[in-house]
């Protein structure tokens, strides 16, 4: 018997901790490519901590998964904390088995004598950042999968910073987890006792009051502006976290008109209307402009299930609805942020804009017009989080004004050190209305930064690797890339030069180093490819410059083909 089998035989006798493992173990009974698939490696602990597909297995999120990372992040915090910073903070969403992870987490804590705060419901991905430096833990977890199928969930670990943790945490956190076994090092204490016996403890509502005050803060607009908040908007929390807090802070700043997508609204992990919960696909924001256009709205936010990306889609002047990328949205954010700050004297003394290396390059010219610096980091909001992390220990945490991630994430002020769709989608509607008061719409402000600054189309592609042989196939292909890299055989992609390759692998930049390739092309063009660090992905970003969208498009078609061969 192999290893594969001894581990599912072991799994079929001790797994008893939750009916539906049993019920899917044994449904594997006759099916060897199943069974392979669910023991042929570990839950792979990355620096985000865990994601993957819930079922029975050592490669599936379950009880015993979550319980043994749970151990291993908390044999962690007991060698590098005192006593007295011993605590965790914990949320989760509305995702299937969300709140028994969570649940199930904070008892192998508890066990092992270190305080839990715990929300009493379902709360959003900045909530936990926010709750996690309010009551000074040395850490929290997050249960999501943010915008992944219902099929997946998740496991995201926060330093005591607030941000998710350090490639070096994850690092020791991972060795913690490695020399555990599932079933006979893992302790744990029933949820309901420990919080009898005050180990574990609800959040209390004023924390995530605070939240949502701090949030309102973030308003650009002065005493003299005249914004009408009365303009129509529709909103979606895809059936997550959003909801209440969203919907609280528009509210409370003057925002009555607001309609929820009635069918996306109560909290569901089976996503009914939506399989792929992500505002980035057309398809999981398709009900919500249906219903924009029902109501006569110009402005549709949706939230991802955890709420820390938020998508929009605003109505052009023929009536239909045009959905508008996270760099479009991000770039609109910084202008107008940066445009009001200096119309009301608050620009900082040295401004600091913070992007990925995969987010539009012509943000950073905008930066640049109102005299802000741009720092570039690796891709993961994480790392944008920690960049506030070392301004404020040079105490200039006030220079940073705004961040942003293509894939939807944005953040303005410094309260949490994540992205922040509740503060995204509060940004996002005092703009529409600033604007929309003035007679400008999204689309036209849109149509003048790329005037002003150059058109630039970027794009994402992502190729999906399941299964070990999939796993296997990620790394050949990589390998390729770096190969060829490393010994210039790549000269051209498309019809553009190759201008200069740099390898974040090996720690550019003074950067982490990170399995990244970025392809300067000329004409301000370029390529990256990198594996997801979260699913079985190869993700490659397209950034082409040119006179006009359609001769972009034009390129961007012939890149993608080009590469996409590569990638099969």
């Amino acid at each position: 018997m192999g290893r594969i089998e001894e581990n599912y035989a072991r799994w079929c006798e001790l797994a008893t901790a939750d009916p539906d493992l049993q019920a899917e173990l044994i449904s594997m009974k006759d099916d060897p490519s199943a069974v392979e698939d669910a023991f042929y490696r570990d839950l792979a602990f990355g620096t985000g901590g865990l994601r993957g597909v819930i079922g029975a297995g050592t490669n599936r999120m379950n009880v015993y998964t979550v319980a043994k990372a749970s151990q291993g992040l908390a044999n962690y915090i007991l060698k590098n904390y005192t006593p007295d910073r011993r605590s965790i903070a914990v949320s989760y969403d509305s995702r299937i088995k969300s709140e028994l992870f969570a649940k199930t987490a904070s008892g192998v804590f508890a066990a092992n004598g270190i305080r839990v705060y715990i929300y009493p419901c379902l709360m959003p991905t900045p909530c936990l950042s926010y709750a996690v430096r309010a009551l000074s833990c040395a850490a929290g977890i997050m249960v999501t999968a943010s915008h992944n199928p219902s099929r997946y969930n998740g496991y995201k670990v926060y330093g005591g910073d607030g941000c998710q943790i350090t490639t070096q945490a994850a690092s020791d956190i991972l060795k913690e987890i490695g020399a555990l076994d599932l079933f006979e090092d893992v302790l744990r204490s029933d949820f309901d006792s420990s919080l009898e016996s005050g180990l574990i403890r609800w959040i209390p509502e004023q924390i995530y009051t605070d939240f949502t005050e701090e949030v309102k803060k973030q308003s650009m607009l002065g005493p003299d502006d005249t914004v009408d908040r009365n303009v129509a908007i529709v909103y979606s929390p895809l059936n997550g976290t959003g909801l209440k807090p969203v919907t609280r802070v528009l509210k409370e700043s003057g925002y009555r008109n607001i309609t929820v997508v009635k069918e996306q609204e109560m909290p569901d992990g089976h996503f009914p209307t939506c399989p792929y919960p992500n505002p980035e696909i057309y398809e999981a924001m398709e009900l919500g402009m249906k219903y924009a256009a029902g109501q006569q709205a110009d402005l549709l936010m949706a939230t991802d299930p955890d709420c820390d990306r938020v998508g929009i889609a605003v109505r052009e002047s023929d009536g239909s609805f045009r959905l508008l990328s996270g760099n479009e949205t991000g770039i609109l954010l910084l202008d107008y942020i940066c445009s009001r700050r200096q119309a009301l004297g608050k620009m900082p003394e040295d401004p600091v804009f913070v992007k990925t290396i995969v987010t539009m390059d012509m943000a950073e010219r905008i930066a640049a017009h109102y005299g802000v610096r741009t720092i570039n980091v690796l891709t993961g909001f994480k790392f944008i989080g920690e960049q506030i992390g070392l301004l404020e220990k040079q105490g200039k945490e006030d220079s940073y004004i705004f961040g942003f991630e293509e894939s939807y994430g944005y953040l303005s002020g410094t309260y949490v050190r994540d992205k922040d769709a509740v503060d995204g989608a509060f940004l996002i509607a005092e703009m529409f209305s600033y604007y929309r008061t003035r007679g400008i719409s999204l689309t036209e402000k849109l149509q003048e930064l790329y005037d002003l600054y150059g058109y630039t189309y970027n794009t994402l592609h992502s190729f999906e690797f399941e299964g070990s042989a999939g796993f296997d196939r990620m790394q050949e292909i990589m390998k390729d890339f770096h190969e060829k890299a490393k010994t210039g055989e790549t000269r051209e992609f498309g019809g553009l030069k190759v201008l200069a390759v740099q390898d974040y692998s090996k720690g550019l930049n003074n950067l982490p180093k990170s399995d990244v390739l970025k392809y300067l092309l000329e004409g301000n063009s370029s390529v990256v490819v990198r594996p997801s660090g979260t699913e079985p992905k190869l993700k490659l970003y397209l950034s082409v410059t040119a006179p006009d969208r359609e001769t972009a498009q034009a390129m961007e078609k012939k890149l993608t083909e080009e590469l996409g061969k590569a990638f099969r």
